[in-house]
């Protein structure tokens, strides 16, 4: 059995926001440098080449990456064998979300309630997703995520009959319906299968696979190379100006589903697509 105090993994997620914020991670950093050089359209090219100024100013002067600083979604597989001690976990979470969001000078954008929208003025409470795994390891994953591309995401409830195609098209439709507003060159993440729920969690979750990694189907693997190039086709480009950049990547989980069902969520980041992870 190991034991972990909660203040570690306060001091962890702290940081984490503040990294995600104003750094872009490795991966996202590789796919946007080939986007800039397969960028065919000379405005769309001018837009990515400002965002890539935009990237490097932010790094260098430790300030965010686009002022929807987000609304902290935190992921932690936490081995069976690990006891936390002094205090609450989630109240771990939450503080780490605080003091980041403070510290680091981010926007606090979450509401306390829906409809009476009164600022909690630090960020808090963060959307928490727990998972137990073998061992005593601890994996944490934040990734603030703004609300200009979450507006644009869909849940599909397909029929069986639908298939493969009709998942496509949820996908190409999403994508079309979201233009613009979801701050192109965008990564969509795919969920397929599950429930209602299910699928949306996955498709979170994909955002914040490495997009260098290769899913283990090789199905769902061609499927996302089909996906990114159809989606590119669109011609909605950087900034929605036209393109032939739209997406830099796409990202697809999948799970075992109801016989009668298939469902479909297509969550869409932005060209930040912030996500940090860490293993402690």
């Amino acid at each position: 059995m190991r034991t972990v105090s909660v203040s570690e993994i306060t001091k962890n997620v702290r940081e984490m926001c503040i990294e995600a914020n104003y750094f872009l991670s490795d991966d996202m950093k590789e796919v946007f440098c080939e986007a800039v050089e397969k960028e065919k359209a000379p405005l769309g090219k001018q837009i990515l080449m400002q965002l890539e100024e935009n990237l490097k100013i932010a790094g260098e002067d430790k300030i965010p990456i686009c002022q929807d600083t987000g609304m902290a979604v935190v992921f932690m597989k936490i081995g069976q064998d690990v006891h936390f001690v002094d205090g609450s976990l989630t109240d771990a979470v939450n503080e780490g979300v605080r003091q980041g969001y403070i510290d680091g000078f981010l926007r606090k954008s979450v509401v306390k309630d829906p409809i009476e929208r009164i600022n909690t003025n630090d960020n808090t409470p963060a959307v928490i997703h727990y998972e137990i795994v073998d061992g005593d390891g601890i994996e944490i994953t934040v990734a603030p995520k703004g609300f200009g591309s979450e507006n644009m995401s869909r849940v599909f409830m397909l029929k069986p009959a639908d298939g493969i195609e009709g998942v496509k098209e949820a996908i190409l439709t999403a994508v079309k319906d979201a233009g613009p507003n979801a701050c192109p060159p965008m990564v969509v993440g795919v969920g397929i299968g599950g429930t209602f729920e299910k699928c949306a969690l996955m498709a979170k979750h994909a955002l914040t696979r490495d997009l260098k990694e290769k899913p283990a189907s090789s199905y769902v693997g061609a499927l996302e190379r089909e996906m990114l190039e159809k989606i590119n086709r669109l011609g909605i480009g950087p900034g929605g100006l036209g393109g032939t950049v739209t997406a830099l990547a796409v990202n697809i989980e999948t799970y075992p589903t109801h016989i009668a069902g298939l469902p479909v969520a297509v969550n869409i980041c932005c060209h930040v697509n912030r996500h940090v992870h860490r293993t402690i």
